[in-house]
């Protein structure tokens, strides 16, 4: 008798775990997708922006996240991610886009699919649900002032000046780089013609050491890429040119407190990743989201 308990308890508890699990399953299925696609892996700055995409979907709940970027930065890399993430049953993509024009007729499709877009750090010259991004002429502009008035303080009220940006279509570094020239207007500097190296360090160092051969007084770099790149051109070469660059990182921090670069522009990129996804929670929900355009900051961090 007391077996044959045994053996109907077993049998219960075998039929409630499988019932569990596959409510789990379904609850699991019926969560809304919401993918996250950067420009690339390598800079911490998207690092960030996925540890506040994080935070937000445990504080939120219902929602599958994930993180998708190709490994460097590639308009092709970039589109297959996108369409890897419609393949996935996206409901939401949050995009940082490498140009305005390159994605756009993936980003259109996905739409055709239902697919919400919204724009996180850099938005393509497609409709999206909103933008969560650095005023980053503002911020260049910012820069640029820092540059000049330490140009000021050692004495200096001309000279050449070099730029360093990841390429010409990235909407959020051509702005900071307009912004940067903007400061210098009506001074007696030149400002050379931008190098770009794709946002790769190695890269920016080598054009870096190629600008103050020519003898520059000061160099920025107008991302995280650029500027460290700059810092260690800077730094191998033990001369005085002062670095300004974007973006936060231990090595730039590390730049700036040994003295080879004067500061950088610090954007909020966790605040970006974290209102991105309770922007497109509310989306998911039917709500429409303001404001369209949604300016996440920048900080000056020095030594």
């Amino acid at each position: 008798m007391k077996k044959g308990l045994l053996l109907f308890a077993a049998a219960l508890f075998t039929v409630s775990s499988v019932f569990a699990q596959g409510a789990a399953e379904s609850s699991a299925s019926s969560n809304k997708k919401v993918y996250l696609i950067t420009m690339d892996q390598m800079d911490q700055h998207w690092q960030h922006v996925n540890a506040g995409c994080e935070k937000a979907v445990e504080e939120i709940g219902g929602i599958d996240y994930k993180w998708l970027a190709p490994d460097v930065k590639d308009d092709n890399k970039q589109i297959e991610s996108i369409n890897n993430a419609v393949a996935g049953g996206a409901d939401v993509i949050l995009l940082a886009a490498n140009g305005p024009n390159a994605v756009t007729a993936a980003l259109k499709e996905a739409t055709d699919a239902g697919v919400k877009i919204i724009y996180v750090d850099s938005a393509a010259d497609y409709p999206g649900e909103q933008t969560l991004a650095t005023d980053n002429v503002a911020a260049g502009v910012t820069a640029g002032t820092q540059m000049l008035d330490a140009l000021k303080a050692k004495g200096l009220s001309s000279g050449s000046i070099g730029v360093i940006s990841t390429n010409a279509a990235t909407a959020s570094t051509v702005a900071r780089e307009t912004g940067f020239r903007k400061a210098f207007e009506g001074t007696n500097f030149t400002i050379l013609e931008t190098q770009y190296c794709n946002g790769d360090a190695a890269i920016s160092k080598d054009m870096s050491a190629n600008f103050i051969t020519q003898g520059v007084v000061g160099i920025f770099g107008a991302n995280e890429g650029s500027t460290v790149g700059v810092g260690n051109a800077i730094k191998e070469a033990g001369n005085s040119v002062i670095g300004v660059g974007f973006d936060q990182s231990d090595m730039l921090m590390s730049l700036i407190d040994d003295g080879y670069l004067l500061c950088t522009m610090a954007q909020n990129p966790e605040v970006m990743g974290y209102e991105g996804i309770k922007s497109a929670a509310k989306v998911l929900n039917g709500e429409s989201v303001s404001p369209k355009y949604y300016d996440t900051g920048v900080s000056v961090l020095k030594k």
